[in-house]
């Protein structure tokens, strides 16, 4: 059976500073039709930043949308035509003042590919020198470290449940032995 959908209208619903919504009536394989709802995103980053004694570097920060602080490693938006390893540095500098000399690329995830278009990269540096962060200026964050297997283990328990967070370190544990 074929499974694309074909798109017959849509309808813009809202373009703000982080995302665009759209509202599509597409055509299905049966020939009946739908409508998705879609959130469009330029996509981000993620960083598993480890310093020479195997340490992650965490940010802990408020989250509006779950009403909570949540701990997570560094991670950002692409900025337009953005290459996503100069966001990745660009993002650790900013959010730990770090700078690493070693970038292993950890591949690519799709959060949440129901109604949500967003790519994030995933890296892990490692070779750390530290100046001070350059946060945004509705920014507001603190950095804490955590070694890698005790980060991991908050993963595997959902201590630590942020998706981007979670699969950065499982990969980049499986990958290091």
């Amino acid at each position: 059976m074929e499974l694309m959908e074909r798109t017959l209208s849509r309808r813009e619903i809202y373009d703000g500073r982080v995302v665009r919504l759209h509202v599509d009536e597409v055509a299905l394989p049966n020939g009946k039709t739908s409508v998705r709802e879609v959130i469009e995103h330029p996509g981000g980053v993620c960083i598993l930043a480890l310093d020479d004694e195997n340490r992650a570097a965490l940010v802990r920060q408020y989250r509006y949308v779950f009403s909570r602080v949540m701990t997570e490693l560094p991670a950002g938006k692409r900025e337009a035509g953005e290459a996503p390893e100069v966001t990745a540095r660009r993002e650790l500098w900013e959010e730990v003042g770090a700078r690493a000399s070693e970038w292993t690329d950890l591949g690519t995830m799709i959060p949440s590919p129901g109604c949500y278009g967003e790519t994030l990269y995933l890296y892990l540096a490692r070779g750390l020198t530290f100046g001070e962060q350059h946060l945004d200026p509705d920014e507001f964050l603190n950095v804490d470290w955590m070694p890698l297997e005790e980060l991991a283990e908050k993963c595997l328990s959902g201590q630590i449940r942020d998706a981007k967070t979670v699969v950065a370190v499982l990969k980049a544990r499986a990958l290091l032995g």
